[in-house]
């Protein structure tokens, strides 16, 4: 007597696939949909005859890449294989890919970028313009690694000459530890420098792991004394922390000053520092220094 088969279970109308399944399909479209867009030529390719496949073949990209065939046709299958930073890194020179689609690149696979930002992520002209209009107050805009993203006249000249800098020294840590100058404006220097080691350590926990991350630990650690001190004491204090803060610049004299941040996108991110007079006197001398920082 022949048996009925047994219906099979249904999926639940609510089921949701999990995030990594959801992460590899999406990361598996966006490298079809990139692929699909870079022609032969300009990958430096003969374009050959009877091309039926918009924009390169999957085995250019691996050519390109230096990967095999195989394991990047895995990739745009949404196979659940290992994807190591250096190899994405190669996948995204291949299919050309600028800034912000290389941080979705790897923000889809759920790895750490091996080279970091170089130019100023998240400034955009119209807060370049807001930088300008709030002179004569000095003002910032930096990431959560305290990086010098951009800034207006007045701050440069009130924490030294940042232009003549490397910008890889532009960072508020490095400053405040390493930079004779910088920390000659500080009227309280200890005070100044434990408060930015624990707030760095409140901000670093959410990036342990992160290069770029560990090589500023490792440069400070390696550069000052202090520093490592002060880390050793492992204090934490969240970035909001800012308060009135006394400055001295040789040209224009004392200085008291308000900090206030701006979150210019989701936290942690980049904000806009300004830093605006506690008192009138204060005032005044950012006017001068203002001044003298245009007619430099």
């Amino acid at each position: 007597m022949l048996q009925e088969p047994r219906a099979l279970p249904r999926t639940p109308a609510s089921y949701a696939p999990p995030a990594d399944d959801v992460r590899r399909g999406e990361l598996a479209a966006f490298l079809r949909s990139r692929r699909e867009r870079v022609s032969p030529e300009q990958a430096g390719l003969p374009r050959g005859p009877r091309r039926r496949t918009p924009g390169l073949r999957r085995e250019e990209v691996a050519h390109l890449a230096a990967v095999g065939v195989t394991w990047y046709t895995w990739l745009e299958q949404a196979r659940d294989i290992k994807v190591s930073p250096q190899v994405l890194d190669a996948v995204a020179r291949a299919l050309q890919l600028d800034r912000s689609e290389r941080s979705h690149l790897f923000a889809l696979a759920n790895a750490i970028d091996p080279m970091p930002e170089t130019d100023c992520p998240g400034v955009s002209a119209d807060l370049r313009m807001m930088l300008d209009q709030l002179e004569p107050f000095p003002a910032v805009i930096q990431n959560s690694r305290y990086d010098l993203l951009a800034y207006n006249r007045t701050y440069s000249a009130l924490m030294c000459d940042l232009d003549k800098l490397p910008r890889e020294e532009r960072n508020c840590m490095w400053l405040t530890f390493t930079n004779a100058e910088v920390r000659a404006t500080l009227s309280d220097q200890e005070e100044t420098a434990r408060a930015m080691a624990a707030r760095f350590r409140g901000s670093m926990a959410e990036h342990l792991g992160e290069p770029a991350w560990e090589r500023l630990l490792a440069k400070l650690l390696a550069a000052s004394p202090e520093f490592r001190m002060i880390w050793a004491r492992h204090e934490v204090a969240p970035v909001t922390s800012l308060r009135v803060r006394g400055h001295w610049h040789p040209a224009v004299g004392e200085l008291r000053l308000n900090f206030t941040s701006l979150w210019t996108g989701p936290h942690p991110g980049g904000r806009l520092l300004t830093l605006t007079p506690a008192d009138e006197s204060t005032r005044e001398r950012l006017e001068k220094l203002s001044a003298l920082a245009r007619s430099a």
